[in-house]
C-alpha cells in the first residue's frame, strides 16, 4: 500500500525514542489507526508515558496527563462551569480531556465515578457538561496506564470501562542489548529525555485511518473472527466470553494490522496477531481457573491453536 513509507517512518521516529518495544509501538499504532484507545499494563520505569508522548509527538497532536489519584473528580478531567462576574455568564472552563492524545496515568487508583467520566469521551468522542454536549478532537486517542503488581489502594477497572479499549498492551522489561542501547542514548542526551519531532500531517493521519477501515476483508476471515469470538463464550475456563462489540474491535484492529503490514487485504496472521491485545481483557474466568493460575492469555492461546485457520 501506498501509506507503507508514512508507516514506516511513524514506527522509526518512535523507535528512536522508546527503544527495546517494537511490538508495544506496533500494537499503539495499530490501535490509532483503527481509531481505538489503548491500555498499557506494566511495572513502573519500562516508558510507558514516554511512549504516549513520543506517539503525540510523532503525529504532530496536542497532548495531555492526568495523574489519576483516589481524590481526583470527573470535573477535574472534563472541566467546569464558572461564573464570570465581568460578562455575568458562565465560563466552560476545559478540562484536560479537550485534547488529542489522553495520558490516563495509573488509571486504576482513581474511584469509578471518576473513571467513569471517560466513557463517553472514549466512546462517542465528546463529553456533556452541565446538559450541554461538546465535541472532542477527531483523533481523540486515550493511553491509559496501570501497574499490575500494586493493588492496595486501587480500584480494577469494571467490565464496561475495559470493553472501551480496543487493545490491552503489556509492556515488559527490554533484553539485554536494548537497555544498553537505552543507557548509551541516555548518556548521550546527557540525561535529557527524548524528543520525537512531526513526521505526519493532519491529512496524512486521516488518510492511514481511512485506509486503514477500508482495507478488504474475505468473508471467511469474517467468519473466522465469530468463530474465534464464540469460542471464547464456550471455554469451559470462560465465565463471560467476549461480544458482539469484541468481534468489531478484533475486525477493526486486523484491518489496522494489514494495514501497518503495508497490504490491501487482512490474512488470519493479521488476526492472530492481534487477538491477544484485544480480547484478553475482554475475558471473565472461572474462579477455579484463577485459583489453578490459568490466565486469559492460556485461553486465547488455547483458541488460537484450536479454532480451524481459513485458507
Amino acid at each position: 500500500m501506498s501509506d507503507a513509507t508514512p508507516l514506516s517512518r511513524l514506527l522509526d521516529a518512535l523507535g528512536s525514542a522508546v527503544v527495546g518495544q517494537p511490538r508495544v509501538l506496533a500494537d499503539l499504532v495499530t490501535a490509532f489507526l483503527a481509531r481505538g484507545h489503548v491500555l498499557l499494563e506494566g511495572v513502573p520505569g519500562v516508558a510507558k508515558t514516554l511512549t504516549a508522548r513520543s506517539m503525540a509527538g510523532a503525529l504532530g497532536l496536542s497532548f495531555s496527563r492526568v495523574q489519576f489519584t483516589p481524590d481526583l473528580m470527573p470535573a477535574d478531567i472534563l472541566g467546569t462551569n464558572v461564573f464570570q462576574p465581568q460578562s455575568q455568564a458562565f465560563r466552560l472552563m476545559k478540562g484536560p480531556v479537550f485534547t488529542e492524545v489522553l495520558v490516563a496515568d495509573e488509571i486504576n487508583r482513581t474511584p469509578p465515578k471518576t473513571q467513569a467520566a471517560l466513557l463517553e469521551a472514549m466512546e462517542e468522542r465528546q463529553v456533556t457538561i452541565d446538559g450541554v454536549t461538546h465535541a472532542l478532537p477527531p483523533h481523540f486517542f486515550v493511553v491509559a496506564t496501570q501497574n499490575p503488581l500494586e493493588l492496595e489502594g486501587t480500584y480494577p477497572l469494571p467490565e464496561a470501562q475495559l470493553d472501551r479499549f480496543l487493545m490491552r498492551v503489556r509492556v515488559g522489561y527490554p533484553d539485554g542489548d536494548s537497555e544498553t542501547a537505552l543507557l548509551r542514548a541516555f548518556h548521550q542526551r546527557e540525561g535529557r529525555p527524548p524528543g520525537v519531532s512531526r513526521v505526519l500531517d493532519a491529512a496524512t493521519l486521516t488518510e492511514l485511518q481511512d485506509r486503514a477501515a477500508r482495507v478488504a476483508c474475505d468473508d471467511s476471515i469474517l467468519q473466522y473472527v465469530v468463530q474465534l469470538v464464540r469460542d471464547t463464550r464456550a471455554h469451559p475456563r470462560v465465565r463471560l466470553g467476549a461480544s458482539p462489540r469484541a468481534a468489531q474491535a478484533l475486525l477493526a484492529a486486523a484491518k489496522a494490522a494489514a494495514a501497518l503490514r503495508g497490504t490491501d487485504f487482512v490474512t488470519p496472521d493479521d488476526v492472530k496477531a492481534v487477538t491477544p491485545g484485544v480480547l484478553n481483557h475482554r475475558l471473565l474466568l472461572k474462579a477455579e481457573a484463577e485459583v489453578e493460575g490459568v490466565t486469559a492469555d492460556d485461553v486465547l492461546k488455547q483458541m488460537l491453536e484450536r479454532v480451524r485457520v481459513p485458507r
